[in-house]
């Protein structure tokens, strides 16, 4: 394996963009602004698109499992969430146009379907955060349209399984889509369910964004998102986060390094 980020023009809604892949994985390198006007291009067209935030982890994950590593170079837009890829970047000789965290974006677009009168689905987390992530979503963005909000679970110990979330789903016919079921199981669950949920337009794995959003869990300051340290904040409030930080920032950082000079 070696690390390569290799640059092609390709055509795209009539403009073009640099695609940029790091350990086998694709990566999108878009501004935020150019994610945008593509997320807006998807709800106005007919269609299912979905939207992978790639960061470190994703990308470690991938050399594990090569289904995982296909949905993601699958997406209609693979974006940099993290980071350690402005490091894989830099380490390239080239630069990434912009990182993208999944929760600022999972706002933006709740902003722009807000504009265009769209819906908005919230599925997963745990019990109640996704019901408490749509009331501070509707405070924070007035003329938004949530279509509904479901964990996943009934009480604190029944799972609701597929088809019951798909039939909840389908009965309220949100055009947006966001599940937070955690990395590597949203992606894969958005993957093979998205084709049964016929008016869900757009589809994002969102992680820990319910979370963030609803207040559960603090993010980190300002300063320390700007300079990559959000990890090290998050470890200091969730010590159960090593073994993760541990595959985002070292290991990571070492297959970079390692790959990076063309070793095998």
């Amino acid at each position: 394996m070696v690390l390569s980020i290799q640059y092609s023009l390709v055509t795209l809604f009539g403009d073009k963009y640099r695609l940029m892949d790091i350990l086998g994985v694709r990566i999108d390198n878009f501004t935020k602004e150019d994610v945008l006007q593509k997320v807006r291009h998807f709800l106005s067209t007919n269609g299912q698109k979905y939207i992978a935030t790639t960061g470190p982890e994703f990308i470690m994950a991938a050399q594990r499992d090569a289904e995982f590593r296909s949905i993601i170079n699958n997406a209609d837009l693979s974006l940099a969430d993290g980071f350690g890829l402005a490091f894989a970047a830099r380490r390239a000789g080239q630069k990434l146009s912009a990182r993208i965290p999944g929760v600022d974006l999972m706002v933006d677009i709740c902003r722009t379907a807000a504009e265009t009168g769209q819906t908005v689905f919230l599925l997963g987390a745990q019990h109640g955060v996704a019901e408490r992530t749509a009331v501070r979503l509707i405070e924070r963005i007035p003329n938004l349209k949530i279509a509904g909000a479901e964990s996943g679970y009934r009480g604190w110990y029944r799972k609701l399984d597929d088809a019951k979330l798909k039939e909840i789903i389908n009965r309220r016919q949100p055009d947006i889509l966001f599940v937070a079921f955690g990395q590597v199981k949203q992606e894969k669950w958005i993957f093979h369910h998205l084709p049964q949920l016929p008016t869900v337009k757009l589809a994002m794995g969102v992680g820990g964004s319910f979370d963030y959003i609803s207040g559960k869990v603090k993010r980190a300051p300002k300063f320390m998102q700007k300079c990559g340290l959000e990890w090290l904040y998050r470890l200091c409030r969730q010590p159960w986060r090593l073994p993760r930080i541990i595959t985002a920032v070292m290991r990571f950082s070492w297959a970079i390094l390692k790959y990076g000079k063309g070793e095998k």
